[in-house]
């Protein structure tokens, strides 16, 4: 086992035995604390994180977008606690911590029967989506790519699986995505990172030129699936909710405007809450090649 595993381990099993031990008063005190530390020495992402939101919110001054990256590191950190309380737990605490806006969008695409294709992006709690739909509504595909370390994968790829997930690598995972859709197994799919010319299209993201996945997009044409996205944020109830857009029909549209859907959904929700979205990577990179030229 590599060193930089059995370090990972180590902050698991750590993290894992305060999770179970202490009262949620103190992981908030705790992730406040871990997030002020790593705000304060993790210049690049900082920095990164920093340009994006420039990118994205022009009229934000330098002392709002550094509260507001200091919030998106300490929602990451909040994030990663809740992933390890949902480890071997119960349907009924998932159900407990979930609010659904809108669920008469996904009870409308179920009465369809045809098969739904779940669109999401790195925004806010997005492993809680798949969990929460497979305790409610039923059995769900879920598309990911493995960590670099092989035992966090193991034990992430465990936490995915819950409540009868199926966890599909996207590196060969095409036959496995069609056949969930051919058996009416709901498919969920992360869109938002960049990505290669050959898998993806050209198009405005918050006023950039991006390159955005049109993966979902190309299987919702071959097997006639709807496409609706879905994004879970945390508000001030504490609660995770669910928030669905309008389906989208691939009968009635090209790729291009299924795909073109899909991005100004993912604006809209960074939009209504900036600190939930994961502006750790450098999302504008394809076509704005100078803009971290310094990081």
């Amino acid at each position: 086992m590599k060193n930089k595993d059995w370090l990972y381990l180590f902050a698991y099993y750590v993290l894992k035995f305060l999770v179970h031990t202490m009262p949620d008063f103190i992981l908030d005190f705790l992730a406040f604390i871990v997030a002020k530390i790593v705000f304060k020495i993790n210049s690049k992402h900082r920095k990164i994180i920093d340009v994006n939101l420039q990118i994205c919110f022009p009229e934000k001054n330098q002392q709002q977008r550094d509260e507001l990256s200091f919030q998106i590191y300490r929602n990451f950190a909040n994030f990663g606690l809740d992933c390890i309380k949902n480890q071997n737990t119960n349907k009924e605490k998932i159900l407990n911590k979930i609010v659904i806006e809108n669920e008469e969008i996904l009870n409308e695409a179920i009465k369809n029967q045809r098969s739904i294709i779940f669109t999401t992006a790195h925004y806010g709690n997005w492993e809680l989506l798949s969990l929460a739909y497979a305790v409610k509504f039923g059995a769900i595909s879920i598309v990911g790519r493995k960590l670099k370390s092989q035992k966090m994968d193991s034990i992430l790829a465990k936490n995915r699986t819950q409540f009868n997930i199926e966890l599909i690598d996207k590196q060969g995972g095409l036959r496995k995505m069609l056949n969930a859709i051919k058996n009416k197994q709901a498919l969920g799919i992360l869109t938002d990172q960049d990505c290669t010319d050959s898998e993806s299209m050209k198009l405005d993201f918050f006023g950039k030129k991006v390159n955005f996945q049109i993966g979902a997009s190309v299987l919702a044409q071959r097997t006639k699936a709807l496409i609706l996205p879905a994004f879970v944020y945390q508000d001030k109830d504490k609660n995770f909710h669910i928030r669905f857009f309008k389906t989208i029909d691939p009968l009635e549209k090209s790729i291009e405007e299924l795909t073109l859907y899909q991005a100004k959904c993912c604006e809209e929700m960074i939009k209504f809450k900036p600190d939930e979205y994961f502006f750790f990577h450098r999302r504008f990179a394809s076509y704005n090649e100078t803009i971290y030229k310094d990081i």
